[in-house]
């Protein structure tokens, strides 16, 4: 296609006067514009600041003026006394349209869809009153939709930067990562299309103690197929869409992970989701203690399936929380990934797991996503730490223009360049193999902090460091702008990603005889390291599979890069040999 046009966005007051007489706000000789914005398809935000309170509603039409009258005639008075009424109630309210040459309903609706992620993930919108989901499949200006949308995205920033900050910013935010807006690739909406339906059958023939199990690696895209059904079914439930069946149905979302609890909460919040049930949204422990089997749900979502306890622990006093979540819904759709078990009390016997998974393949409800979104790199970067970590190899590294894999010699020297990602790229942390102390809510007798010492150099460990006043509550630890000078574990960072991960890879992972090995007695991970009494009353020994487990959380972080530094001096060694054989084999074009 020609060069990409600039779009045209205008903002005015959101009232019944200026919606009468939008055209007074655009020069009589733009022709172009009141074209653009009075006759072609538009996309337009409406946004209110009240208080504390930050509210967007993002819409699209193909005539602005019939469409805001709808909105002031039909939905506001609809929805009386809710949160839409302050959009015509207030005097801050306003309105931005935007139009753009070549713009068409699927073009639109794709923006539309883009623009509530986005808004999700802005710090200043508390609610979205947006009702339903519109990504577009391919169509004729499919091609250039990243580009429209960037040029849109740059022009409302020039108008709002607070409403609308910068796009890196947005895309770092966890709860945009999270959202469920996001455009699902065709593995994922084949995914999410059969488990709708698997859901409906269910409902209808009033099944109980339905599994749908859904397995995947990390970075494979699980938590956006999560978000976006919860999301779905909470919309169906509400307005009846596409079945009657779902009405008023029974939903939640349970996760066993105290930050992604968080991101989803917020989602939630800002979506208007627990607007019927604040509790809707929860731990697994506290679900299973507030219902019954006898009164299952209608549906259960869990994400991050591993990290459920397969032992009674504290609160909670049952045998296995999968089977009891099982037990009080029709229908439970899990996510899994044996590779992500990371302490003895989520571990699985292979029969007892094997048998939930044989009963959702059975019944055709047993679902693989394979297709990697987290790490962008070549297919060869891929295959190396897959090697690293599933065949404890080190081979030689390759050369990819895409991903900056790099092997230090130092702490400092990986921290330093990992500083200068953070200020150039955006979200770049500090991890490390849980190898040394750290006790949570306790500080240390003879230091401030917990930290993590190698030689001269150290760094507190995980959520230490005081939070900056001004910033906002609720972030995800490596979004908080203190954590660039912490080093985070894997209890900080499962489940989310970074644009650079500078990993520490600590005492406990050693190279010897050729091989990657793992000596549970440098590890200060008990959770890992301690046995585990089985069914049949004998104890086992799972640290190496949770320590390879560890390691493999660790590695599969990074988006654009991942950053290495080995405390055990042969498996440093055999890193930066690997690098250097690549260095040898460069040509001039890659330096």
């Amino acid at each position: 296609m020609d060069e990409i046009n600039a779009p045209i966005i205008k903002k005015i007051d959101y009232s019944l006067r200026a919606i009468t007489a939008i055209s007074s706000h655009l020069p009589i000789e733009d022709k172009l514009a009141s074209k653009l914005l009075l006759i072609y398809p538009t996309v337009y935000i409406i946004n209110d600041k009240q208080k504390k309170e930050h509210l967007v509603y993002v819409g699209e039409t193909t005539d602005i003026n019939r469409r805001t009258k709808e909105h002031m005639d039909r939905d506001i008075k609809k929805n009386a006394n809710t949160r839409w009424n302050s959009f015509l109630e207030s005097d801050t309210s306003t309105m931005y349209i935007i139009g753009h040459s070549y713009f068409n309903k699927s073009l639109t609706l794709d923006i539309e869809n883009k623009l509530m992620s986005y808004m999700l993930g802005s710090e200043k919108v508390t609610g979205i009153l947006n009702k339903r989901r519109n990504g577009q499949n391919q169509y004729y200006t499919s091609d250039i939709f990243d580009d429209v949308f960037r040029q849109i995205w740059s022009g409302l920033e020039q108008l709002d930067n607070q409403l609308f900050p910068k796009e890196p910013v947005i895309r770092d935010s966890a709860l945009f990562k999270a959202s469920p807006f996001h455009k699902l690739s065709e593995e994922q909406y084949a995914a999410k299309e059969l488990i709708l339906q698997k859901i409906e059958s269910a409902l209808l023939k009033d099944d109980n103690n339905q599994v749908i199990f859904v397995s995947g690696d990390a970075g494979t895209g699980k938590t956006v197929l999560i978000s976006s059904l919860f999301y779905d079914l909470s919309m169906f439930s509400k307005q009846a869409i596409d079945s009657a069946i779902f009405e008023e149905t029974n939903n939640y979302l349970l996760v066993n992970h105290d930050e992604q609890l968080t991101v989803y909460h917020q989602i939630a919040e800002k979506l208007g989701l627990l607007d019927n049930n604040k509790s809707c949204v929860s731990k697994p422990t506290k679900f299973i203690k507030n219902h019954d089997p006898s009164t299952p749900i209608d549906v259960a979502l869990v994400d991050e399936g591993h990290l459920l306890w397969t032992q009674g622990k504290q609160a909670y006093q049952g045998k296995n929380q999968l089977l009891d979540i099982i037990k009080r819904a029709k229908i439970t759709i899990v996510v899994f990934d044996r590779k992500q078990i990371l302490r003895s009390e989520q571990y699985w016997e292979d029969e007892q797991l094997r048998q939930i998974e044989n009963i959702a393949r059975d019944t055709n409800n047993y679902i693989s996503l394979v297709n990697q979104f987290r790490i962008d790199a070549g297919e060869e970067t891929v295959q190396w730490i897959r090697s690293l970590i599933d065949y404890q190899t080190i081979e030689e590294i390759p050369n990819d223009k895409k991903y900056d894999l790099r092997i230090f010699a130092s702490p400092s020297a990986m921290f330093n360049s990992i500083k200068k990602k953070m200020e150039q790229s955006g979200l770049a942390r500090m991890l490390a193999t849980f190898d040394w102390p750290y006790i949570d809510k306790k500080k240390p007798l003879d230091e401030e902090y917990w930290n993590v010492k190698i030689g001269n150099w150290s760094m507190p460990w995980n959520l230490q460091l005081p939070k900056l006043k001004n910033e906002a509550k609720n972030l995800a630890w490596a979004e908080q702008s203190q954590t660039i000078d912490e080093v985070g574990s894997t209890f900080t960072i499962q489940g989310f990603d970074l644009n650079y991960a500078g990993v520490i890879i600590g005492p406990s992972v050693k190279y010897r005889n050729g091989r990657i090995v793992f000596d549970k007695s440098l590890s200060k991970n008990k959770k890992a390291t301690q046995f585990r009494t089985l069914s049949d009353g004998t104890k086992g020994d799972f640290s190496e599979e949770f320590l390879r487990n560890e390691l493999n959380v660790l590695l599969t972080r990074g988006i654009r890069g991942l950053y290495l530094y080995a405390v055990d001096e042969e498996l440093r060694i055999a890193l930066l040999n690997a690098q250097n054989e690549k260095k040898k084999k460069r040509t001039p074009t890659d330096l």
